[in-house]
């Protein structure tokens, strides 16, 4: 005898129902913050393309901060708060190590099992050594980073004029350029001077071009009088009309967008402007040159090693799942799509010449030298307080409060209370 076809229907919706809700309890929902600076669009395509291959898991991009320093911040309140809700992070390099200290973040040794050490070593050496505390693989590159200067291409073969090796010959080029072009919206030359993170980078790259370093060992290594020499250079292109009056509010992403606006003839930006400067809305698309950064007269071209690393919340319900996601992330392949897509420079050395991603890029085949051979900033388990005197520091001597020989003074005597 067969059921009347009401309840049927009333079985075959309950048989669905439930198969629907063992499907949603199978379902891994992952919270991920991004720095809106690091092309958050492109990240979620590679998102996309997890949830392609893992149909249980659907990720849900958070974007926020446009400085280290605001992404810092709103993490910070957000691991203090222990809140659940976030799951993934990324972190600027200096951060790996002081989530895993404060307990913020989870481990990758169970995912990684008896191979960590080996995984570890197919990303370039900086990066490695950044994830890894006390043989604790903390968090996995998301990419790597370091300084370059950016110029306008047009504007320098238009004038005759070659990329600059030293600062001395960058005033000189922007002098004859701006004076030739006769734009009174043409900046010379847009640098951080604001009190970021960026500023810290700002202050030493003359100085250790200079082949000075300013922590050794964990110890202070202070030289006044390259210090001295650091900020009077910044503060000279300030009042020699190269760099714009208020230098000192300028933050990371102004750099950027001044740059991008075509406002801008040199530039001392990260790698992920590049990619911007590229965009369909961009005023310097297919005019922007890319090279190393100058030296001071007599010494070595030095970069600032940058870098964002993915972490795993230690308060986040998800973190099995979260750390395959942050495989994934940190993987050769996604490495080489976000290279392609947003320009962000791989961890992976060989991707640096791997032909697809030339052909998207072509100048990370001249970006590989200068990641590999960038410096790193001052290792100490102080580096906030480090970090804090340096960039206020900067900002005072551009801002015009401090003179450039009472910011090395008042610097040297903050430092050696923070490295006794």
């Amino acid at each position: 005898m067969s059921l009347p076809k009401t309840l049927t229907w009333l079985l075959a919706g309950a048989a669905l129902s439930l198969t629907a809700s063992a499907a949603m309890a199978q379902q891994t929902n992952l919270r991920v913050f991004v720095s809106s600076q690091h092309r958050p669009d492109v990240w979620r395509k590679a998102f996309d393309m997890y949830e392609a291959k893992n149909p249980n898991v659907k990720v849900t991009i958070e974007t926020g901060g446009n400085t280290s320093e605001a992404q810092a911040q709103y993490l910070n309140t957000v691991m203090t708060a222990k809140d659940t809700s976030l799951d993934v992070m990324i972190l600027d390099v200096i951060r790996p190590a002081q989530y895993a200290a404060a307990g913020w973040t989870v481990p990758f040794n169970d995912v990684l099992g008896n191979n960590a050490e080996a995984a570890m070593k197919q990303y370039l050496p900086a990066y490695a050594e950044a994830n890894t505390v006390d043989g604790k693989v903390v968090a996995l590159p998301a990419f790597a980073d370091a300084m370059f200067l950016y110029y306008r291409k047009d504007l320098l073969e238009k004038h005759g004029v070659k990329p600059p090796t030293t600062w001395d010959e960058l005033t000189a080029a922007a002098k004859k350029v701006m004076d030739a072009e006769k734009d009174p919206n043409l900046q010379g030359l847009s640098f951080q001077g604001k009190a970021i993170e960026g500023a810290v980078c700002t202050f030493l790259l003359p100085y250790w071009s200079m082949g000075k370093n300013l922590v050794s060992n964990g110890k202070l290594s202070f030289d006044k009088d390259a210090a001295v020499k650091s900020f009077k250079l910044w503060k000279d292109f300030v009042d020699q009309g190269v760099a714009k009056k208020n230098i000192a509010e300028v933050a990371t992403d102004d750099t950027r967008k001044e740059f991008q606006a075509g406002n801008v003839l040199f530039a001392v930006n990260w790698s992920y402007a590049w990619g911007q400067f590229q965009g369909g809305e961009s005023a310097v698309k297919d005019k922007v040159g890319v090279v190393k950064l100058p030296a001071v007269a007599g010494g070595q071209p030095a970069s600032c090693l940058g870098g964002w690393e993915w972490g795993v919340s230690a308060y986040s319900n998800n973190k099995t799942e979260a750390q395959k996601f942050v495989q994934y992330l940190s993987s050769p392949e996604t490495s080489e799509f976000m290279a392609i897509n947003a320009a962000l420079l791989p961890a992976f050395a060989d991707k640096y010449t791997d032909p697809d991603v030339t052909k998207a890029v072509p100048w990370f085949a001249e970006a590989k030298p200068v990641v590999e051979t960038a410096k790193a900033r001052p290792v100490t388990p102080r580096y906030n307080e480090v970090s804090e005197i340096i960039r206020t520091s900067v900002n005072a001597v551009l801002a015009g409060t401090t003179t450039p020989e009472q910011a090395a003074d008042q610097m040297e005597g903050r430092l050696r209370r923070v490295l006794r």
